[in-house]
């Protein structure tokens, strides 16, 4: 039987579909709004864990290339106090259940191993229309649209997918991160290196925090965390660099200097990301033909470690039900779905639970306690 399979989004969830699809002889077609591979950076490091994200890419057929981009001991992490005090202090391992890659590198990967012509760049979804007898129908930004048998959401935190069979909308969690990294590739100081370590820092206490990472070239990249009210948060300039760094150099004025300064200096193209969620148990009630995975499905604050992940098994799951029952495609798109909403909830109460301990009152010690339990 023919069957045309229409994916929205060229993220990590998006091309582990394809993949994992072509994988098994069965075509596919992702619609991406970026214009090219190349448009934006893609973030930093990612744990990949061992039952999801590389489950997943053994199902694509992928784990031995993936084990290639892997960070050998970058998955160090340290945990400090606001005064440097070092509470939790991980160095990381050569092949642990947790191995580090780089975002960029694992989406190049998978962009590759797709034949040419799969991804069709700068779609940018506008308008998904639905009917009972009809194939689902996507119109993007440009004008063009496309019809499908079946139409994945894989766009993401603000899926025009989602809108289309859910109508339910993300909420901000009260957290926001601000993007700081090296300047023009500077390199950090020794000092700035002791105090990182080898992988991660997480400098947090109650309402604040700093998550930065040592890459592998000598440079930082990470976030500044404050919980601050939506208000504040639509008000803040953050095409104002000098403001940004005043306001966060007054933020983090009774930290340690060596932590204020890590931040300061840093402040160089920053961007301002609101942690946004959608409910816990956020769910669907069945539409012929469409479905939803990643963010789209189940946006969580970041706090898991496993949004990524699950967008990859999200992705893997959908494409066993459609390559063992390609005759009866809403029947696999049902039974997907009925194991995938009992999972995200369990992650994403998870995640909730995470995002209070990182910033709530107990912190550090709360997180502490968190990745001491990750270790075991």
């Amino acid at each position: 039987m023919s069957m045309s399979i229409a994916i929205i989004g060229a993220g990590l969830g998006g091309l582990v579909l394809a993949r994992t699809l072509h994988h098994h002889g069965v075509p596919a077609a992702v619609y991406e709004a970026e214009a090219s591979r190349e448009a934006r950076g893609q973030g930093g490091l990612l744990d990949i864990e061992e039952h999801t994200g590389q489950s997943a890419l053994r199902d694509a057929g992928l784990h031995e290339s993936f084990r290639a981009l892997v960070r050998p001991a970058e998955d160090a992490k340290r945990v400090a106090d606001s005064q440097g005090q070092v509470l939790f202090d991980w160095p990381g391992s050569t092949v642990g259940p947790r191995p580090e890659v780089d975002r960029g590198d694992l989406r190049n990967m998978l962009i590759d191993s797709l034949p040419v012509g799969t991804i069709h760049w700068g779609h940018k979804a506008a308008r998904v229309v639905t009917t009972t007898n009809e194939r689902p129908a996507v119109f993007f930004g440009d004008g063009s649209s496309i019809t499908a048998d079946v139409v994945v959401g894989a766009d993401g935190a603000w899926s025009a997918m989602r809108r289309a069979i859910s109508g339910v909308e993300p909420v901000y969690t009260g957290t926001c991160f601000v993007t700081i990294q090296s300047p023009d590739g500077r390199q950090l100081s020794p000092g700035s290196k002791a105090l990182i370590g080898s992988g991660t820092l997480t400098a947090v206490a109650p309402g604040q925090g700093i998550l930065v990472h040592h890459n592998a070239d000598g440079t930082l990249s990470g976030y500044v965390a404050v919980n601050e009210s939506r208000e504040w948060v639509e008000s803040f300039d953050i095409e104002d660099t000098g403001a940004v760094r005043d306001l966060l150099a007054r933020r983090f004025h009774s930290w340690a200097p060596a932590l204020t300064d890590l931040v300061v200096e840093n402040v160089t193209s920053p961007i301002l990301r609101p942690i946004y969620a959608l409910p816990t148990g956020h769910r669907w009630d069945p539409v012929p033909g469409v479905t939803l995975l990643g963010d789209a499905a189940h946006l969580m604050s970041p706090f898991t470690g496993q949004g990524a992940n699950l967008a990859m098994f999200d992705a893997a799951e959908l494409a066993k039900y459609v390559v063992t029952e390609p005759a009866h495609v809403d029947r696999a798109v049902t039974a997907y779905e009925s194991a995938l909403f009992p999972r995200s909830a369990q992650v994403a109460a998870q995640s909730a639970a995470n995002l209070l301990r990182f910033f709530g009152q107990d912190a550090p010690y709360s997180v502490v306690e968190l990745f001491r339990q990750r270790q075991h």
